[in-house]
Parts: C-alpha cells; structure tokens; sequence
C-alpha cells in the first residue's frame, strides 16, 4: 500500500489593497491569502513586512516597491503579482536579481480606457462640464443659438502619442468619429496595421504636435517617456489644440501644461492621471477648460474582474511549477 503523502501546502498570498468580493474570495478558496479590511494606501514599512511573510505579493499602481524595499523583503517572497497592466511602480530589475518573479494583467484594461479616452475627447471639446455645472447651479435660462459652442471632433487631427494595445483602440474609435489618425510610436507598425488604422506615422513627435488637433498620450511611464511632453513640446502644440492623458501622468510636465492652460496657449486638457498621483497642481482645478478624472480610466466592474482573474491564474500557475503566462521581463519595458 502506497504511503500517503502530506496535502501540499498552500502559497501564502497578501493583498495590499481591497479587491472586488468574488476575486478576494476565490483567492481565499485557492492560497493562504492575507486580504485587507481597509482600503487604504499601505507605508513602505507595511509592504516590506508584507513581503517578509509571504509567498506571493499581489500589489496595485499605488504601491511603490523600490531596489531599498525588495532588499529588505527576505527570502520567502518568490512572485509579484501585480493587479494591473502598468509595473513602473515596480523595480523590475532588482526583483529578478533577487530570485523574484513579477506578473502583471496586460489586455485587460485596453478598452475600458480607450473609452474613456474618448469620453474625455468629448468632454473638453464640447464643454460638457460647463453645462452640467451650469444645469446643476440652476443657471440656465433655456437654449440660445451662441451658448455653450464646442467643436466639431469629426476631420480633427488627433495625434496618438504611443501606439501600443490602447493606442489602437483609440485609433479604431477615432475613426468612427471620422477623426484624422496621425501617431508617434518608439517603432512604427507594421502598413497592414496602418492600412487598418488609417494611421499616419510621424517619426518625429516635434512634427506631429505641431499639426495637431487633439493629442493622445497612451504612453507608459519609463526613464525615456519621463516629462516627454515638456514645456518645449507643449508650445509645439498649436493654441486651439487640447490634449487628453490616460496612460500616465509623469509623462506630462505637469506645471509647464498648467502654465499654458492659464494663458490660453492650448485651448483645453482632459486628464485621468496626473504627475504627483492624487496630489494634484491646485491651479489645474480651478481651470474651467480641464476636466479632471480620478483615474477611472480602466474603472469597469468587468475589468476589475478580468485583471483579478489575471491575477489569479499567475499566481495558481506558479504554485504549479510553471512560469506565470504573463511574466514582465526586463527586455519589455
């Protein structure tokens, strides 16, 4: 008779931050899972003693884990597990120097923030928050032929600052729109793409800005993309331009855009992220050409569920032995 063999231990997992109901809980079904009461932002000590005494960490863009941190992280923590596409909140490199894995969710998100990308197009060109602060301050006096003139979106030129998965959803949008798609991208893609798109490729962002109606910054945030968009880029741009932001916020300098916005040098900005996270310029809210969006860019109940999915199939697949199938190496970022 076969000697039996002791149940295999469960991975011990620690969420940083509230996940939806049925992700916390079929992760509880799954590991030895360590979930939040509160959802609040955790300090850099409560995520290192996080790691001490975990197998598996599963944290959100709010939690910065640097070259300092994973240092002092010990030898049990094995996989990263991040819930979410964007890792430049993570240091990937020292992670791997480490022996530690890091996951992410890519895919998810790519609709979800096409739209809203779209949305805030919408917003800031036609002056939708205008009128609904008008309509709900009991301003409004009824229809007039000259009140609340926005512009037309259909024969823009909207210029797409990163063609990646998001990019492209808003370049397939656009064109339901009747927009004119121009786009800079590190690598042009390949003419069947373009042909698809009806993308016009610039080499140089300076050009593109330049001859723009609309700008798209659907860029991730690494050393190279840090304050791409400058105040000397910025002034590129022409002054009844506007540029919408949902990819991330460092991209942007912040102040130098605020600095235009004020004098009139772009016409208007929609943006969902911003430089210093929720620290936002306090200028910029007092804009009456801004709409500001508290990151919402991927915030659907669907998508939340798909990213913890995500999270979950990289996490039970390790525990299997095998490589997580959305493993972040260094030579992708």
């Amino acid at each position: 008779m076969p000697t039996p063999q002791p149940p295999r231990q469960k991975l011990r997992v620690a969420v940083t931050r509230r996940l939806p109901e049925a992700v916390e809980t079929r992760m509880k079904e799954l590991f030895d899972v360590v979930l939040r009461d509160e959802d609040s932002k955790l300090s850099r000590d409560d995520i290192v003693l996080m790691m001490r005494g975990c197998d598996v960490l599963v944290p959100t863009v709010t939690d910065q884990i640097d070259a300092n941190m994973l240092a002092q992280a010990g030898e049990r923590l094995k996989l990263i597990a991040n819930f979410g596409a964007g890792v430049d909140h993570i240091d990937v490199h020292s992670a791997r120097q480490r022996g530690i894995l890091v996951s992410n969710t890519p895919g998810v998100v790519t609709e979800d923030t096409a739209d809203m990308t779209m949305a805030l197009i919408l917003a800031v060109t036609r002056r939708i928050p205008e009128g609904l602060a008008e309509m709900q301050a009991g301003r409004w006096q009824g229809w007039a032929p000259t009140a609340h003139l926005g512009g037309r979106v259909g024969g823009r030129r909207l210029g797409i600052l990163g063609m990646g998965r998001i990019g492209q959803a808003v370049a397939r949008r656009a064109n339901v729109f009747g927009m004119q798609v121009h786009y800079h991208n590190r690598k042009r893609l390949r003419p069947e793409i373009e042909e698809e798109l009806q993308a016009t490729y610039w080499e140089s962002l300076d050009q593109m800005l330049a001859r723009m109606d609309i700008i798209s910054v659907n860029a991730p945030h690494t050393p190279s993309t840090f304050h791409l968009l400058n105040a000397r880029r910025l002034k590129l741009m022409k002054p009844t331009a506007v540029i919408v932001n949902t990819s991330r916020g460092e991209v942007i300098d912040e102040n130098a855009l605020t600095r235009m916005l004020r004098s009139g040098e772009i016409a208007g900005a929609g943006l969902d992220v911003f430089e210093h996270g929720h620290e936002i310029n306090p200028r910029l809210r007092e804009l009456s050409n801004v709409v500001l969006l508290p990151h919402m860019g991927s915030a659907t109940v669907e998508g939340r569920a798909e990213m913890g999915e995500k999270v979950i199939i990289n996490i039970k697949t390790f525990a299997d032995g095998h490589r997580p199938p959305d493993l972040v190496v260094p030579s992708m970022l």
